[in-house]
């Protein structure tokens, strides 16, 4: 042993080269686990509940906010009606993108919502749509008052604003009481869309931003609702009380407020508010 050279006596003996490696490596993994905590805690998650009509809308502009944060952001779509409604029973909500500026206000003036975060962000509007063969190339308005059997489907108009405009249309122009019996009920405009694309229905009123939608089949008679024949379809969101220590909430709602989520917006359809 006297007589190795001396270049090899200061390297260790195999069992401690091999105590130093795991020694390293466990270093190494808890330095790793802390800078990956570190870095999930600068992001954080905005659970945004959305009204069904804007669903679409909603996934494009939280995949541009997640790639321009840093932050998650988790989408629930329901009827406006049915979010306000969890809400109200404690849903751990952040943010509420609802179909009208009635139920927003009413969770503003409750203090379930923040006061004055509450903004239209989107003005919606109703096309009267059909993939029905039988009628291609007729007046889908026309049609509403030679249904026979046939079907038209709205959204209901007790839990989805879409279902109210619909009604209010039907109403103001005569035709509710001719189209009553023969009215299938959507719980919300999704669902309406559904019943009207699959053929459960011949007719019927959807959102606007719907027809517009690449994805669906083609019409055979189409008909936009003019925004006069019912009041309008005013978008509102705001802030509830969970997302107050939450910055990634209040980044969403800003960002809902900045150019790119405003040209999506117009681009799926709705008017946008100045």
């Amino acid at each position: 042993m006297n007589n190795v050279p001396a270049a090899f006596a200061s390297v260790a003996p195999p069992h401690k080269v091999s105590y130093l490696v795991a020694m390293f490596s466990i270093r190494f993994v808890v330095l790793s686990a802390v800078f990956v905590l570190a870095t999930e805690s600068n992001a954080e998650q905005v659970t945004v509940a959305v009204a069904s009509n804007f669903a679409r809308p909603a996934h494009e502009i939280a995949e541009r906010f997640e790639e321009a944060s840093g932050h998650s952001v988790r989408v629930t779509t329901a009827s406006t009606g049915k979010l306000y409604a969890q809400i109200v029973n404690g849903a751990p909500f952040d943010v509420l993108l609802a179909a009208d500026e009635e139920r927003p206000r009413l969770l503003e003036e409750s203090g379930l919502g923040i006061k004055g975060t509450r903004f239209t962000y989107a003005i919606g509007a109703l096309t009267l749509w059909s993939r029905d063969d039988e009628l291609a190339g007729k007046d889908c308005m026309e049609q509403l008052t030679k249904l026979g059997t046939k079907r038209l489907a709205i959204a209901n108009p007790w839990t989805a604003p879409y279902g109210v405009a619909a009604k209010q249309f039907l109403v103001g122009a005569g035709l509710w009481s001719i189209v009553k019996l023969r009215l299938v009920f959507g719980e919300n405009i999704s669902q309406t869309l559904h019943f009207v694309a699959s053929g459960n229905a011949s007719l019927g009123l959807i959102a606007r931003s719907q027809a517009l939608d690449e994805r669906l089949p083609a019409s055979t008679c189409e008909w936009p609702v003019p925004a006069s024949m019912h009041e309008p379809l005013e978008q509102q969101a705001i802030l509830l009380q969970r997302a107050l220590p939450n910055e990634s909430a209040t980044g969403f709602v800003d960002f809902l407020r900045g150019p790119v989520a405003r040209q999506i917006i117009s681009d799926r359809g709705y008017t946008v508010p100045q």
